[in-house]
């Protein structure tokens, strides 16, 4: 245990611009991956069409479940996304402090709908609750910390 942090002390919460700057990134690589891949399927006339719902059954599993399915993956096996790990966050359970369970981790993506339904407020509220969680933290038990001994 580092010597700035005393035993039973709380950890560093990740706030709300730190956790920003994370989907920012998370945003970018989502893009990098999903992109090729439309493009791939339907060709670049795919962003042409001004269309309500899904072009097909390739368009909701590139944009709805790989995304859902990556996002799970590498909180269950690292922890966090890559946009976590740019800014040395990580997922951890609530009440343990350890890594949460698979299930918890499938909640805490779907509870994303949650937290952005009510005009965001469920981000927003990252900004101000003393452990910095936002609904979906909240719904699932979750806390998304500052991970020190990563720097």
């Amino acid at each position: 245990m580092p010597d700035d942090q005393a035993i039973g002390a709380p950890p560093a919460y990740a706030g709300f611009w730190m956790r920003f700057v994370a989907f920012l990134i998370d945003s970018l690589v989502i893009a990098v991956v999903i992109v090729p891949l439309l493009v791939a399927v339907y060709g670049w006339s795919y962003f042409d069409a001004n269309r309500a719902g899904f072009a097909g059954v390739w368009d909701f599993l590139v944009q709805v479940v790989l995304p859902a399915a990556a996002a799970v993956l590498f909180w269950r096996y690292k922890g966090a996304t890559p946009g976590k790990m740019a800014i040395s966050a990580r997922i951890v359970d609530a009440q343990t402090g350890q890594t949460p369970s698979t299930g918890k981790l499938v909640i805490r993506y779907f509870a994303y709908f949650a937290s952005i339904l009510p005009l965001g407020l469920g981000f927003a509220w990252i900004g101000i609750d003393r452990r910095k969680q936002g609904f979906h933290d909240k719904i699932a038990g979750t806390l998304v910390i500052h991970d020190k001994e990563k720097k």
